[in-house]
């Protein structure tokens, strides 16, 4: 018997996000190749290895046990890959979703440098970008920093986003130009694609605290369109969006900017100190011109970003 790799990838994907639409944008499919990819993979193997509720994706025993080695699989999948790009050249980038402003700032760096091949990997965040940075299958990623990173691995602020209210238009700010992030007390945000754990779920859980604002990501996450549909048919709850984040638009959703002090969003661009890609110090010199240190008492941030990025005191 042999293992389909693209079936094995779906599975650490499904057991990474624990929902098959995020596992789905993450990989670049759909839902539905998602599902058959791990029926596929079930049937192979002859035992399910997913097991499947309302609450989102789960493993079975047989998943619990099959996991190392799947990543492993992967692991080795990625090197080898890897070993044949070497000969290649291209910059291979990691960024947490293409919607997102760091998508923006490689596509103007692109423009600056179309000399450069860039091979463009969505991922899960920092808890698959940091290890695939050390194992050397990426050249950069774009990602908050946060705990303790390999010594191997540097890096340099990339952006601060603003980010954004979005309320339907039942909402009482829903006709507001601006708003006061204090003003949003007592809110309750959903937000199901924060899965838990992860940085930017952390980063908004530490943010809103101070704020009496309550982070919801409970539930499935069936994509913006649909977050956006809900959105528009309620005046209780809101939910966030970075300024250069490319969400979709609904006629019944407003979008609203958040005065300064602004809660920011911090992006910070990864890299091994010992890679010696042509064109990474192009990439970096283009990051680092492109940050604008804001005034401190312009932004909200968690107070371990602020240390990071120049702004404590």
């Amino acid at each position: 018997m042999e293992l389909d790799l693209g079936a094995v990838r779906a599975f650490v994907a499904v057991t990474d996000e624990r929902n098959f639409g995020a596992a789905a944008d993450r990989l670049g499919l759909t839902q539905q190749a998602i599902s058959k990819r791990i029926a596929k993979l079930e049937a192979d193997l002859g035992v399910p290895l997913v097991r499947r509720s309302r609450g989102g994706a789960g493993l079975t025993k047989d998943g619990e046990a099959f996991l190392a080695h799947a990543r492993g699989l992967i692991g080795l999948a990625d090197q080898a890959t890897e070993s044949v790009r070497r000969r290649h050249g291209a910059l291979r980038v990691d960024v947490l979703s293409t919607k997102l402003a760091s998508t923006e700032l490689l596509r103007a760096f692109h423009e600056l440098h179309g000399e450069v091949a860039i091979d463009i990997v969505t991922s899960n965040g920092l808890r698959s970008a940091h290890p695939a940075l050390v194992r050397g299958s990426i050249d950069a990623a774009f990602a908050r920093v946060t705990g303790t990173l390999d010594e191997a691995i540097t890096w340099a602020p990339a952006y601060l986003e603003p980010m954004h209210l979005l309320v339907g238009h039942k909402h009482r700010l829903a006709g507001r130009k601006q708003v006061r992030f204090a003003e949003l007390a007592g809110s309750t945000a959903r937000m199901p694609g924060n899965v838990a754990g992860s940085e930017w779920a952390e980063f908004y859980l530490e943010l809103a605290a101070d704020y009496d604002i309550r982070i919801d990501n409970s539930g499935p996450n069936f994509g913006d369109e649909y977050l956006m549909e809900k959105l528009s048919q309620t005046d209780e709850w809101i939910t966030f969006g970075g300024e250069k984040t490319r969400q979709p638009w609904h006629p019944r959703v407003a979008r609203i900017p958040i005065t300064r002090p602004a809660p920011v969003y911090p992006m910070s661009l990864l890299w091994r100190r010992d890679n010696r890609h042509p064109a990474l110090p192009s990439l970096l010199d283009h990051v680092t011109a492109s940050y604008r240190r804001p005034d401190p008492r312009d932004v909200l941030l968690p107070a371990a970003d602020r240390a990071g990025f120049g702004l404590s005191g």
